[in-house]
């Protein structure tokens, strides 16, 4: 006569659960500390620090002229991971054609030059970490320049933890007086650039440090790149004589070590710089002209259409630039409006 079965004769095939099949994760205590130099599509170009003590878990800066490739590995699979990020790698070192390392670690970022898609848009796209300054490029004619995108820069480069540098292009076209005049005040470093001329002020500048070169396109950014590092082949585009616009000639972000010292992180071209990731107060650190006029505002004063403005009095009595403030309330309206 047959058993009659019961619950304990039901057999549950144990299901594939979300928790690591160990606890005991591994250190990599032997990882080796690295620079991310180059980013495409999951692969990530990485300079290892110098090898014994001091590349092991220490300033990824410095080392070798050898290039590693790798990918993100285990918990690091959903980690950001872009340009000039420290990072630990482990597995293939050797930077053999055909090896692969694995990135396990990456270290807090000082800095992070970030943007959105639009103002709309608050997701943040990082484009280059640890980043010490954000050199504007902008050409005076060919295309004329464009002050509400250099307001931008200022505004992300400030946000971001960047100190920002104004390079103003072709100046054996046009006069640099002008745009020299509206920035200089604010304290900002400018530069200027013609064909043939001499870099040393830029090089002063950027000796020993990490430079993020970011502009829109055809103002000359590759070219100048180029001169500063010989051997970058970087692509030169033409600029467009009916529309006034460049070609994007750089397709994603690269850092170029110096001859003499530093990095240069040549970026794509742009033609808009969105400020979705920003908080409103922030964009003032940008405009430190102005901060005067805003503190006697009234608290919640949004300096676009709020009564009494202190803006408004500082323009109407000289103490303000009325351009500046125009500027300053293109971005608070841009980055306050959705769509």
């Amino acid at each position: 006569m047959a058993r009659e079965l019961d619950e304990d004769d039901v057999r549950i095939r144990p299901g594939r659960g979300s928790r690591p099949r160990t606890r005991n994760r591994p250190e990599h205590a032997d990882a080796r500390a690295g620079v991310v130099v180059a980013v495409d599509r999951g692969r990530y170009t990485c300079r290892p620090a110098a090898t014994g003590a001091a590349g092991r878990r220490g300033a990824a800066g410095a080392g070798g002229t050898e290039l590693v490739a790798a990918v993100r590995g285990g918990s690091m699979r959903r980690t950001s991971v872009v340009v000039g990020d420290r990072v630990e790698l482990v597995g293939d070192l050797s930077g053999r054609s055909g090896s692969l390392a694995r990135i396990v670690r990456r270290d807090e970022r000082s800095s992070l030059l970030r943007r959105t898609a639009d103002d709309s848009d608050p997701v943040e796209r990082p484009i280059v970490a640890n980043a010490d300054l954000l050199v504007i490029v902008c050409a005076l004619t060919d295309p004329p320049p464009r002050t509400g995108l250099i307001d931008r820069c200022l505004v992300a480069a400030y946000d971001g933890g960047l100190t920002p540098v104004l390079c103003l292009t072709k100046t054996d076209l046009a006069d640099p007086g002008p745009v020299r005049a509206a920035y200089e005040p604010l304290g900002l470093p400018v530069v200027t650039t013609r064909p043939g001329s001499d870099l040393r002020e830029l090089l002063a500048l950027l000796d020993g440090a990490t430079s993020v070169f970011f502009g829109h396109s055809g103002v000359g950014k590759s070219t100048l790149v180029n001169r500063l590092v010989p051997n970058a082949d970087r692509a030169i585009g033409v600029v467009n004589a009916v529309t006034g616009r460049g070609r994007h000639t750089s397709s994603a972000a690269i850092a170029l070590p110096l001859p003499d010292g530093g990095t240069v992180v040549d970026t794509p071209g742009i033609r808009s710089f969105g400020l979705g990731a920003v908080q409103l107060e922030r964009v003032l650190l940008a405009f430190d002209d102005l901060a005067a006029a805003t503190a006697g505002c009234e608290p919640g004063c949004d300096h676009l259409t709020a009564p009494d403005c202190g803006l408004d009095e500082a323009a109407e009595a000289g103490r303000a630039d009325p351009a500046r403030v125009t500027s300053l309330r293109r971005l608070l309206a841009a980055r306050a409006t959705p769509g």
